[in-house]
């Protein structure tokens, strides 16, 4: 039998292996959540905050932290989109491919990609200290911005250096201004992994709990304003998961699983919008 027949068929089987290990671990994530959520979850539980001896197994529910974690990744990604986009939009239509500044710049960005969340707490807590802020939303804001950032650039960036470079000298051929290439064509060619990379990063900002401790803080209250301190769903999971009483502990499992149904739902939405924005891309 020809050797190269032999490796195609292991590695294939490995690949397979791989994969149903990868399907089996989210499953079982999946479903151990579920089972034990699931017997917590109610719609007292979605749409009130805690009340008074919440954390103690009476009434109320986690509205706090749900919309605290949207308003606050929310919040964070639109900043992040604001400049990670036209980062990546120099770093490919104005700056020179091979100069040392793209180079520098993408390796920075690679660096703070790696850069564990908790540090990035530190920091936004040492900015805090340093404008005599206290914890509140703006302040998370601000962290998570600084997280998801980096992911966002270079998600971004490795989406556009994708877009044909025939399709640029074509639009410079027509009379377009980089500017006009930049925003027209490239953004336009480029949508549906834009609209991905943002995606990601908002997963990847709504379940970070290490960034937010000592930045966003944490209430009961229902958030109001930038100024005041707000619940996430990761520090509710946290806190609930720290009390003794198995009710509470069954709440966490519950909130748990409100966060990746919403996580679940961004992934679901990023499926969406790549199709639908695909028909504007030219092949």
């Amino acid at each position: 039998m020809d050797k190269r027949y032999i490796e195609e068929n292991i590695f294939k089987f490995l690949m397979a292996v791989s994969g149903l290990l990868i399907i089996s671990v989210l499953l079982l994530i999946l479903g151990t959540i579920a089972y034990k959520g699931l017997p917590y979850l109610s719609w007292e539980m979605v749409t009130q905050p805690p009340q008074n001896g919440y954390y103690l197994g009476k009434g109320g529910g986690i509205l706090n932290a749900i919309l605290g974690s949207l308003y606050l990744t929310g919040g964070a990604t639109v900043l992040a989109l604001l400049i990670s986009l036209p980062v990546t939009l120099y770093l490919n239509v104005y700056a020179k491919k091979d100069s040392v500044s793209v180079y520098v710049t993408r390796f920075v960005f690679d660096v703070l990609w790696g850069i564990p969340s908790i540090v990035y707490g530190a920091f936004g807590f040492t900015l805090m200290l340093f404008w005599g802020m206290q914890a509140s939303l703006f302040a998370g804001i601000i962290t998570v911005t600084f997280l998801i950032l980096p992911i966002m650039t270079r998600s971004m960036d490795e989406i556009i250096r994708m877009v044909p470079g025939p399709l640029l000298d074509a639009s410079y051929g027509l009379g377009a201004t980089r500017w006009e290439t930049a925003w027209k064509v490239v953004v336009r060619q480029a949508l549906p992994g834009i609209s991905t990379a943002v995606l990601m990063a908002f997963g990847r900002g709504i379940g970070d709990a290490a960034s937010l401790i000592f930045t966003a803080g944490f209430t009961d209250a229902l958030p109001s304003s930038l100024g005041r301190p707000a619940a996430t769903l990761p520090l509710a999971i946290f806190f609930q998961f720290s009390s003794p009483v198995p009710q509470v502990q069954g709440r966490a499992y519950a909130a748990a699983l409100i966060l990746t149904l919403i996580i679940l739902g961004v992934s679901f939405a990023s499926r969406f919008l790549t199709k639908r924005f695909t028909r504007h891309i030219v092949r």
